[in-house]
């Protein structure tokens, strides 16, 4: 270059910026370098620098923001250095697979330390069609209506008719498509199925939910060969043949990758390509009853049959009919005392033809894994999430009535504070599940199946959901831990453990997927790093690390002054109530993605196995994700005022265990010479500028009081639940007394009010009759009350046996209420 230039370059910042835009013009520059030079070199005129200061300043300049010197004196050396020192975590065959399936949502949003919540708000809700309307209202009804939940568990058995029902009416083909003889209904009206059916059965619902989630079916619609799905799919949607799909084994439960089942192709006598199969899997719902088994295995080709070149293939998926030699099934598990088939199955020496048995036909061979986690990457979005959600609205319901019916000195129990705490607890549970399963729906229903967003949806929701039942089962006291068919929520509070459990163990889906995954998969530039590193591509990796510093840099200036600021200066796509929660969301969003880079720079490789670290990063990033789905709710529900306490006790909670979270990554990023400042500083200003505090006694009040005295509010909480008609049903019996009793509040207000005025002696014997006679209540609503107090009596009885009901499972002889007057005066 002409000497001119770099004197102009020095002396005038306009010289500065035409050669920055000249360079932009030629394709040079990269712009995070290119922006920070400016502002550098800005400062350094501005503070009227010394010259050499300044030639040595745009040195550097010029090698940062000229690509071809960046590449060679600055991006090689950070590329081997990552290498040498390995910096980035190692990523296997399997790992890989599950990172690539699926895609990225509103997670890369809240990633990204900036995130768009005009785009957050903007993601639509689905909207029911009539045919799926008509078959939540008729056939699902009618399922529910079926059903004895507790006879069930005590005989173990699910009725014939119960069976055949679900069979007949298509619910085992909710997600066929109707050209195979399916529903084809949507991710929203197969989730809306599960939350009514679970509300009546747990040990019923798993006979709806599992053939429509990970199974041949769903394998069938997105891999299998037309050949396939016009043999099995219409025959799986009436139910003539019942599906399973054998995953886990002993030794590979989280870690399926682990998988010993094995496949070996040999060429048969007719000279057509076969497989022989051999496994030993556990914990396979539905396999002792399965007519067709998917199976999972590990697929070897010793002769090089399919001319890939290696013997050992990968993991494939097979459909084998349970009728073929060598197919063990019949035993099964006991989950918890719940009656659903759980079961082990093994195969010794199965003999299928290749083509007919791998999904997909030969082309399928070792893409198993692909299929396993793009399939799960949907269905845990739906099934658990949809059972956790229906779990917290029929707490809410069973324990509000409850609360308000049952009475302890002269007081109902909705009253106590004690309860009230708890009570708020469960009700802000069932709102903000609600919001974060339909928010789900909505990416699902795009057809974007995002792995981290739903394995967010299945971890926090069935932890929320355990929290809620125990929660319940305190309010309730002796009521929830006796059983019989009075009980509304001891086989809710069994079955909780085991939605922890599948679909990936909770404790590995917080601390290995929703951070493990999500950042690599949600973070701009991590992924595309790691893989320029491995493909040894410098240009790739070039342009992802210098757009990866910017990002640092960006979310650096944007957590220290959002964090100053408390966001207070953030400009919000929408105003009202959800205002400051957006400006706060970007605030903490910021402070994540800082830290996030923070932890996996200084700790490179070793973060994969600090997993307390990253169950705290997936904390935040869950929670994040949650309250932007309470924020969409609200909005989308039109702002109810009457709802804005539901959205501020759901946001309180939400920002009190990020909060949490922070508190415990400040105190153990333990990272050589920085642990001081992460230990004092930072933590010390965390906790004087705090997030938000817990939900207030006044905010729990206002939310218990609306779950117990808020009818029309009430009953929009816990929409999508089965509430039955039939009068001798628990639920049924819990919601008239509950009705009557709110009835009766009013003519005990009366009494009271006449009681202080001294028109009735508050110990007087014949109170009611007295206050008759005093004109205080009229006739009819003496009969409210009197009605009230036996309603209230027949409510609050628990189940008792003789002893050869209790050893024969027979149903207990009804109990007799003995009804007593009692009044809140």
């Amino acid at each position: 270059m002409h000497p001119f230039f770099f004197g102009f370059f020095f002396s005038e910042p306009l010289g500065l910026l035409a050669m920055a835009l000249a360079f932009i013009a030629a394709g040079y520059f990269a712009w995070p370098f290119l922006v920070w030079t400016l502002l550098i070199a800005a400062l350094l005129v501005g503070l009227a620098a010394p010259v050499w200061l300044m030639a040595l300043f745009a040195a550097v300049a010029v090698v940062f923001l000229l690509a071809p010197l960046r590449r060679t004196l600055f991006s090689a050396m950070v590329m081997e250095t990552m290498k040498a020192f390995k910096l980035i975590p190692y990523i296997s065959p399997t790992e890989r697979t599950a990172l690539e399936a699926g895609v990225v949502w509103m997670e890369a949003e809240l990633f990204s330390g900036q995130p768009n919540f005009k785009r957050i708000l903007a993601q639509p809700y689905h909207q029911l069609s009539v045919e799926e309307i008509s078959f939540l209202e008729n056939e699902v009804e009618q399922l529910c209506a079926m059903v004895d939940d507790y006879k069930i568990f005590r005989t173990r058995t699910l009725p014939p008719e119960v069976w055949d029902f679900i069979r007949r009416k298509g619910f085992l083909g909710m997600i066929i498509p109707k050209e195979y003889g399916g529903k084809g209904f949507s991710h929203s009206a197969h989730s809306a199925v599960i939350q009514k059916v679970t509300t009546r059965g747990v040990c019923m619902v798993t006979y709806v939910m599992v053939p429509n989630s990970l199974g041949p079916a769903e394998l069938l619609v997105r891999y299998g060969t037309d050949a396939q799905k016009h043999k099995y799919l219409r025959r799986l949607a009436s139910g003539d043949e019942i599906p399973c799909f054998g995953l886990t084994e002993p030794a590979a439960g989280s870690d399926a990758g682990a998988i010993s089942a094995e496949g070996v192709l040999f060429r048969g006598e007719d000279g057509q390509i076969y497989i022989r199969l051999n496994w030993s899997k556990r914990w396979i719902t539905l396999a002792a009853i399965s007519t067709l088994i998917g199976l999972a295995f590990k697929l070897r080709d010793p002769d090089n049959l399919l001319g890939k070149g290696t013997s050992e293939l990968g993991i494939t998926c097979a459909l084998v009919p349970a009728h073929l030699k060598g197919v063990v099934v019949g035993r099964r598990h006991d989950p918890m005392g719940l009656p659903f088939h759980n079961c082990p199955t093994q195969g010794h020496d199965v003999i299928m033809r290749a083509d007919e048995a791998i999904i997909g036909g030969l082309g399928g061979a070792g893409r198993g894994w692909q299929m396993l986690m793009e399939c799960l990457g949907v269905g845990r979005g739906i099934s658990l999430p949809a059972q956790s959600a229906a779990g917290a609205k029929l707490i809410a319901r069973v324990v509000g009535s409850h609360a308000t019916i049952r009475k302890q000195f002269g007081l109902s129990i909705a009253k106590f504070e004690g309860v009230e705490e708890p009570l708020a607890r469960i009700a802000g549970c069932a709102y903000y599940l609600e919001a974060l399963r339909n928010y789900v729906l909505s990416a699902l229903d795009q057809h974007i199946s995002p792995a981290v967003v739903t394995a967010i949806a299945k971890y926090t929701s069935t932890e929320e959901c355990r929290d809620a039942v125990n929660d319940g089962m305190d309010i309730l006291g002796g009521a929830g831990i006796s059983m019989g068919p009075r009980n509304t929520l001891a086989l809710t509070y069994i079955a909780t453990p085991i939605g922890i459990t599948v679909e990936g163990a909770n404790i590995l889906t917080r601390t290995l997927m929703i951070f493990g995954q999500g950042a690599l998969r949600a973070h701009p530039f991590a992924f595309a790093e790691i893989n320029a590193i491995e493909r040894g591509d410098l240009v790739a990796f070039d342009r992802a690390l210098v757009g990866h510093i910017g990002h640092v840099l960006r979310n650096l200036t944007r957590s220290v002054v959002l964090s100053l600021t408390r966001g207070a200066f953030v400009r919000s796509p929408v105003g009202g109530p959800t205002r400051r929660y957006v400006q706060k969301l970007s605030w903490i969003s910021a402070s994540f993605a800082i830290m996030s880079d923070l932890a996996m720079a200084m700790l490179g490789g070793k973060l994969k196995v600090k997993e307390k670290l990253t169950g705290r990063f997936a904390d935040i990033l869950s929670w994040m994700f949650i309250a932007s789905a309470v924020l969409k709710r609200f909005e989308a529900e039109g702002r109810r005022p009457e709802d804005k306490v539901f959205l501020d006790f759901s946001m309180a909670v939400a920002f009190q265990r990020i909060q949490e979270a922070f508190d415990g990554i400040f105190a153990n990023f333990d990272v050589p010479g920085l642990q001081w400042f992460f230990k004092g500083p930072v933590r010390w200003w965390s906790r004087i500028n705090l997030i938000s505090l817990s939900p207030s006694d006044s905010l729990s009040h206002q939310v218990a009081h609306a779950i117990v005295s808020n009818v029309e509010q009430r009953d929009r909480l816990t929409q999508g639940m089965y509430i039955p008609s039939q009068p001798d049903q628990a639920i049924a019996r819990l919601e008239r007394a509950y009705k009557i009793v709110r009835q009766a509040e009013a003519v005990e207000c009366k009494i009271r009010d006449a009681v202080l005025s001294r028109r009735l002696n508050k110990k007087s014997k014949t109170l009611l009759d007295d206050a008759v006679k005093a004109g205080v209540i009229q006739p009819e609503e003496f009969a409210c009350l009197t009605e009230a107090d036996k309603v209230r009596a027949d409510a609050i009885q628990v189940d008792d046996y003789s002893d050869a009901e209790f050893l024969h499972f027979e149903a207990p002889t009804p109990a007799k209420p003995q009804p007593r007057v009692e009044m809140d005066l």
